[in-house]
This record gives C-alpha cells, sequence and structure tokens, in this order.
C-alpha cells in the first residue's frame, strides 16, 4: 500500500473581521492591534441616555470640541493592544526589580549622603500623588472619549501612572520609615510650594472635553513635569551628588516618559491636521495650560533646583515649545 502525500491551499473566504476590514481598506490582513483596536468602539443599539448626564449618548464624541471625521485615525504608533503593552511593562517590570534588588544588595541607600537622601524625599515622594491625579484623568478620557484607538491608551496610560505612584511608594519605603508617607501626603496638603501644583492636578479633575483633559494632562503638565523632575532634578542633581541609587530606582519614569510621548505626540499632531479649527483650538489649550503647569512647577523647581530652578524651567519650557512646534501647533 502506498501512500501519497498533498499539500492542500486553503484559500481563507476572508482575511480579518469585516468591522476590521472596513477601517483598514479592503479585506487584507489585519495586524493583532488592528484587529483589538479597529471598529470596537460601540455606536448604535444604545437603549437610553446615561441618567447622570442625559445631554449625551452613552458613547457620544460630541463630547468633546474636537472634531474627526475618523476617530480611528488616531493611531498608537505603539502599536499597543492588552497583550503587547503587558508584554512590555513586564520586561521594564523585570528591570526595575533587579535595580531595586542591586541598590538594596549594595547598600547604596545607606552610602548615600543624608542630605542628598532627605532632598530627594522631599521633592519625589508627593509627586505619587501627582501620578494618581493622572492615573483619574486618563481613566476618565478613557470613560469620556471616543473611538477605541483613542481610549484603550488611554487606559494603558492610566495604569502607568499608577505603576509611577507605585514606584514613588516603595522609592520612600526603601529609603526612609513608613511615616515617610505621611509627611508627603501633609506636604501634598498644606506646604505652599505644593499647592500650585495641587490646585492644578485638582482643577483637571473636573475638565469635561476628554481631548482638553488630554492636552492638560498628558501633554502640558507631564511634558514639563517629568524632564524637569527626572531629567535636571534626578539626574543632573541628586545623581551627581552621590544619589545614584534613587536614579536607578526611578529609571522606569523617564524611559516611560519617553516611550508614552510618542502617542501623545501621534494624537496631538493628527487632531491638528484634521482641520483649522482644531488646530486653533488644540494651540489654545495647550498654551494656556502649559502656562498653568509652568507656574504650578515653579516654586518645586525652587525647591528641587534652588539657584538654578529658573534656568532649568526655561530650558524645559524651550524644549517643550520645540516640540510642540512639530505637532502643527502655533503656540
Amino acid at each position: 500500500m502506498t501512500i501519497e502525500l498533498k499539500t492542500v491551499d486553503i484559500k481563507p473566504l476572508r482575511q480579518t473581521f469585516a468591522h476590521v476590514a472596513k477601517h483598514i481598506g479592503g479585506d487584507k490582513t489585519a495586524s493583532r492591534y488592528q484587529e483589538g483596536m479597529m471598529g470596537a468602539q460601540p455606536q448604535v443599539n444604545f437603549h437610553y441616555r446615561p441618567t447622570w448626564d442625559p445631554d449625551y449618548e452613552l458613547f457620544d464624541a460630541s463630547r468633546s470640541a474636537i472634531r474627526m471625521e475618523n476617530w480611528y485615525a488616531l493611531k498608537d504608533p505603539r502599536q499597543f493592544y492588552y497583550a503587547s503593552w503587558t508584554t512590555t511593562r513586564a520586561r521594564q517590570q523585570d528591570t526595575m526589580e533587579s535595580n531595586f534588588e542591586f541598590v538594596e544588595s549594595r547598600r547604596m541607600i545607606e552610602l548615600m549622603p543624608d542630605n542628598v537622601a532627605q532632598h530627594a524625599l522631599e521633592v519625589l515622594v508627593p509627586l505619587r500623588h501627582a501620578a494618581w491625579g493622572a492615573n483619574m484623568n486618563n481613566s476618565q478620557i478613557c470613560a469620556l472619549g471616543y473611538g477605541t484607538a483613542f481610549t484603550a491608551p488611554a487606559m494603558f496610560h492610566a495604569m502607568d501612572n499608577l505603576g509611577v505612584a507605585q514606584y514613588l511608594t516603595r522609592l520612600a519605603l526603601a529609603m526612609a520609615e513608613p511615616d515617610v508617607l505621611d509627611a508627603a501626603k501633609a506636604a501634598w496638603m498644606s506646604d505652599a510650594a505644593w499647592q500650585p501644583l495641587r490646585r492644578y492636578v485638582e482643577d483637571t479633575l473636573v475638565v469635561t472635553d476628554p481631548v482638553e483633559l488630554f492636552i492638560a494632562q498628558n501633554l502640558a503638565l507631564d511634558g514639563l513635569l517629568y524632564p524637569l523632575v527626572y531629567d535636571r532634578f534626578v539626574d543632573e542633581r541628586i545623581a551627581l551628588a552621590g544619589g545614584s541609587a534613587v536614579a536607578m530606582l526611578t529609571a522606569f519614569m523617564p524611559e516611560w516618559h519617553t516611550e508614552s510621548n510618542r502617542w501623545i505626540d501621534a494624537v496631538v499632531k493628527t487632531m491638528a491636521a484634521e482641520s483649522d479649527d482644531n488646530r486653533a483650538l488644540l494651540a489654545r489649550w495647550t498654551q494656556d495650560w502649559s502656562a498653568r503647569a509652568s507656574a504650578a512647577l515653579a516654586p518645586i523647581a525652587e525647591r528641587a533646583l534652588k539657584d538654578t530652578a529658573g534656568a532649568a524651567l526655561d530650558e524645559v519650557h524651550e524644549q517643550f515649545r520645540a516640540r510642540i512646534a512639530k505637532l502643527g501647533i502655533a503656540l
């Protein structure tokens, strides 16, 4: 008896889901990112308007003054969907675990000058409250925004900010006793230097336009705070004064900020290119909120950088303006 083996090429009837094909232009093979994001926004068959906000549908693009012909144009250049996002963050978590283990095993914190450690704690630990505000704001962007390509990365960003807050908490507990967290909360609530930033965070919590909130939190505030705190303060002040352990224990923050800027910039650039009205509105929001963010960060810069605070703020602002110019927005 002989057995003859043949290869049969079975052509699939379609390459992807119909709702995805609509967004990628024909029956093409879709990436995992496209299948996870494109066409997933509920659009019809809403049985009632939300009782807490009856002026809008449950999912309503008109909640924002920004107008987009296609909200799925707001693609994430990182191509993050749930699996790729969790895989990336898991690798970064492994790196951070190694950093904490290295610092603790080499007793690097004990070798740090006391005044440097205290200075780092005073500036960094209260920022866990700002990161918690960013978590809440990005959760709100996800809740009120439109189009999965915009709202899903916002939810990832919300959880990333929760991770930032947790890393700052872990830093505090690695360097000092638990009462340092109480002291940081007291500073956030009553120290004059922190009140402008606290007011900024609390004011953003009631912004109802999801895109304006995106600008206020992710572009304006974080675009100035992260370079100021983690580049100018941690890397250029604390690390050079004997606090390299602090730089290792906060390594996730600047790496994450650089990565997430790709998504933020892509969203703003696409919105600005959609229409002149969008561009003018984004410019006004960016101008207003970045001016407020700069004023809110000024007393923190003075506490962190002392005599070089003004120069550092000017440099961060100049970099921010150059970044905005590349997005097609004129301030």
